[in-house]
């Protein structure tokens, strides 16, 4: 009776396992830094169900928490969902520009209507205070 080899399944079977826990992982630290809570090894290794040894074993997710725990100060920590894409932050500028520009344009128009009165102060004979 001739034996089967059947390593090759077991070694996908393996293969897949390390991907959806790979997976995992990635969608914890995902989910942990949108709701604004701390990214920290052992945050990730109890929200994907693994061990943190394997969270540091894996050169790619342990770069990436902690990339993510330095860019954060413990004391402020801003949920990714609230943060302000470059599109909102354009708009902002863009509309304080809108502002600006408003204003400056006012700005000239008293001005000149002040020069306009200032002028007509001047013309009135000496004595003369009606404004008309």
């Amino acid at each position: 009776m001739a034996s089967t080899d059947n390593s090759r399944f077991l070694a996908q079977a393996a293969a897949e396992r390390h991907q959806a826990t790979v997976a995992r992982a990635h969608d914890a630290i995902e989910a942990l830094d949108r709701s604004g809570h701390a990214v920290s090894f052992c945050a990730v290794a109890e929200t994907a169900g693994v061990s943190r040894s394997w969270l540091y074993r894996h050169h790619d997710i342990r770069d990436l928490i902690t990339r993510l725990r330095s860019a954060k100060s413990p004391t402020t920590t801003t949920p990714a969902a609230q943060r302000a894409s470059n599109e909102s932050l354009r708009q902002r500028l863009d509309a304080t520009r809108a502002e600006i520009t408003h204003l400056r344009a006012e700005n000239t128009r008293l001005r000149e209507q002040l020069a306009r009165q200032l002028g007509e102060q001047r013309a009135r004979p000496p004595g003369n205070t009606e404004p008309w």
